[in-house]
């Protein structure tokens, strides 16, 4: 019950994440409208939780010893496939994170916020939305037991 619970609560936050990323992404491109900035911070809360539940539940089914045990994993070229795409999506994730965290906080004091970057972040969330996708068909590669020792 606890390895179907792991799983589903997976794939639902890979699904919620892609949904949040793609807004934010859409959010970012329509700044300049006045509720652009608050749609940008929650599609970006809602990344934010969903790779925490994505994490999460990707460490313990991974190395907890609910699924099929790490030596699989790390043998797996399918899963360095996604790890090398998560890498990646969290690398890009560093410029939008400590931007938006500085837009949260000049917003809490009341001060005028930079967007100009605004439509570089888009342009990130899209990469990191295409590389999640690769993710998804890596994942489908690998549950099918693609990449074992080949």
């Amino acid at each position: 019950m606890l390895r179907w619970l792991l799983a589903s609560v997976h794939l639902l936050a890979l699904g919620i994440g892609m949904g949040a990323v793609w807004a934010r992404r859409r959010a970012l491109l329509s700044i300049a409208e006045p509720r652009g900035v608050s749609r940008v911070l929650w599609a970006d809360s809602v990344w934010g939780i969903a790779a925490a539940l994505w994490i999460t539940t990707g460490l313990v089914r991974a190395f907890g010893g609910f699924e099929k045990g790490t030596t699989y994993y790390l043998h797996n070229h399918w899963f360095l496939t996604k790890m090398a795409c998560f890498a990646g999506i969290l690398a890009l994730e560093i410029a939008p994170m400590v931007a938006l965290i500085q837009w949260r906080m000049r917003l809490g004091r009341g001060e005028p916020i930079d967007t100009s970057a605004a439509g570089r972040y888009a342009r990130t969330s899209g990469w990191q939305a295409a590389l999640l996708v690769i993710m998804v068909f890596a994942a489908a590669a690998m549950a099918r037991g693609f990449g074992v020792g080949q």
